[in-house]
Parts: C-alpha cells; sequence; structure tokens
C-alpha cells in the first residue's frame, strides 16, 4: 500500500523530529514548527512509527530537532529501525566529530550539516554559537567523510550576513567533495535578514556549466567546474508544496501534516504499529499544499 493525500502527492518519508532542544540559536531558526516540550518521543515510539510507514510503502526517515545529536539514545534509536529505510539526519554538525562512527554502525546513511558561515565571527552572530564551535562543525564534516555518511550536503541559510561568503562556501564544498545547498529563508516573523537568493541564483545560472532540475520540488542544481550547488526556495514556491512527500513526526509524538500548520495535529499517543499506521492514515487525509490553496489554510503558523 501506498498512501496518497487528496491532491495526489505520494508520502514516501517521515521527517521526524527527536527533540526540542538545541546547543545554538540561530537568527531564522523556525524550530521545524516544533515548540519547546519536557517530553520527548521514546526510542520505542519512533521504531514502531518506522515500522508502520515502511508497511505503508515510505522508504526514508530523516531525523531533526531542534539538534538531534542532543539525544544520548539517538545510536539505539537508529539501531531500531527496519533494514530497508534510507536513514538521514539534519545537524549542526558540532557534536558530529565524536559520534559519527558510531551513528554509521548504527544504521545511518548520510547527513546534512549546517555551517553558514565560514567567518567564525559571522558564525557566531548567526548561530548564538561560542568561539570554536565552526571549527567544531568542520571536524564532524571531516568525520562524515571517514565514516562514509554519504553524500553530506552543506546546508546554508542565505542571509544578508553570509550573502557575500557564497563563493567561497562554493569552494569550500567543491574541495571536500559535498554538495552545497543555498537555502531561501523561511521568515515568517519579518525580521528582514533575507539574503537576495533571486541575485545569487541569477549569478549561478550564468556561470554553471550545467543545470539540472531535480523531481522533487523543481529544485535546480548548479554545476561549476566540479562543485554540486542546489538552491532551495521554498517560500511561496507552488511546486515546492505540490510536491512534498513527507509527514513529520513533532519531538513530542505527534503527527504533522504541513511544517506551515499546528492547527491539524494528530496525536499519536500509542506504541501499536498497527494503530499507528490508522494515525498515518488520518495524517494524509489532513495534508493539503500550504502554497498555492486558498487562503483560508494559512493559519496557525507557530
Amino acid at each position: 500500500m501506498i498512501l496518497v493525500d487528496p491532491f495526489g502527492r505520494k508520502a514516501t518519508g517521515l521527517r521526524m523530529a527527536l527533540t526540542s532542544r538545541c546547543n545554538l540559536n540561530c537568527i531564522y531558526c523556525h524550530h521545524e514548527g516544533d515548540v519547546a516540550h519536557k517530553d520527548e518521543i521514546s526510542c520505542e515510539m519512533a521504531a514502531n512509527l518506522a515500522k508502520a510507514a515502511v508497511d505503508l510503502g515510505m522508504h526514508s526517515v530523516k531525523f531533526t530537532g531542534g539538534e538531534p545529536l542532543m539525544r544520548g539514545d539517538l545510536e539505539d534509536i537508529l539501531s531500531e529501525m527496519p533494514d530497508c529505510l534510507d536513514l538521514s539526519l539534519t545537524t549542526n554538525g558540532i557534536f558530529l566529530a565524536d559520534r559519527a562512527g558510531s551513528l554509521a554502525e548504527a544504521g545511518l546513511n548520510r547527513v546534512n550539516i549546517s555551517l553558514d558561515s565560514l567567518n567564525p565571527k559571522t558564525y557566531r552572530s548567526i548561530t548564538g554559537g561560542r568561539e570554536g564551535d565552526m571549527e567544531k562543525v568542520i571536524d564532524g564534516i571531516e568525520a562524515a567523510k571517514d565514516a562514509c555518511l554519504l553524500p553530506i550536503k552543506l546546508n546554508v541559510v542565505v542571509l544578508r550576513e553570509n550573502e557575500n561568503e557564497i563563493p567561497e562556501l562554493i569552494d569550500f564544498s567543491r574541495d571536500r567533495g559535498l554538495i552545497l545547498q543555498l537555502i531561501e529563508l523561511m521568515d515568517l516573523n519579518g525580521l528582514g535578514i533575507s539574503g537576495d537568493i533571486e541575485a545569487i541564483e541569477g549569478r549561478l545560472q550564468v556561470c554553471a556549466d550545467k543545470v539540472v532540475t531535480r523531481e522533487m520540488h523543481r529544485r535546480k542544481k548548479y554545476f561549476l567546474d566540479g562543485a554540486e550547488v542546489e538552491v532551495v526556495r521554498p517560500m511561496d514556491n507552488t511546486e515546492f508544496c505540490a510536491n512534498c512527500t513527507r509527514i513529520r513526526v513533532t519531538s513530542d509524538g505527534k503527527l504533522k501534516p504541513c511544517l506551515l500548520r499546528n492547527d491539524n495535529l494528530v496525536d499519536i499517543e500509542t506504541c501499536d504499529c498497527e494503530m499507528i499506521k490508522e494515525l498515518l492514515k488520518i495524517t494524509n487525509e489532513r495534508r493539503e499544499p500550504y502554497f498555492g490553496k486558498s487562503d483560508s489554510c494559512k493559519i496557525n503558523h507557530f
């Protein structure tokens, strides 16, 4: 069985937030639409969610947070996942150097690592991090390479503070065999800190040796003298929503049909695999594109 929502979109994977805790305080963070919780999803619930998802035709789980490496039992969670799943992780990378090997041994396939600047002062300004944190992220990248957590995607949210560093970040990614993801800021709080990603993409278009459009979300990949740069532009992007294939899971154990809504969550409140399957079906029926539909569904952001 494969889940198909009322708009014809297949649900092929879970995006599971394991914690709302984070060691950083990035100026742009929207916390995956999640809020701080005392309780965190248990290893048993996470495992049975994944098993139920496989029974419903899903084939991937991306673990997020907060910062998922704040979970000391992350390796235990990974080891309980069905072998057939593609398991990926989004992390700020600060704790990755010490755990990349154990995460790979537990079943993790690949990582996305956030690094918004190669200038330590700018990095601290964006992330609220401590001195030395940026260097720890770079160590984490090298450890992930050694552990074969590949391909490694480097996530960069394009801001006014870092947009002049894009050429340097392209070189950094090329030299290390990383895929650079330039991400449009979802400035839901009107902070006015977004960089000019349209102008950046225009320059990429001119300089690229080759341009490929990915099927999912119609994202464009630019190849520049050995570098691979993907531009992620979700804001007011009807194709981004029209091609959404994920069901989200909040860190306190709720199913979330859409990143941008909190008014239609489904409480799990069980570790029974068959019951979870029914809840996933209910959640799938509540899925609808956020952009490109009537404004009536655009409520309760965060």
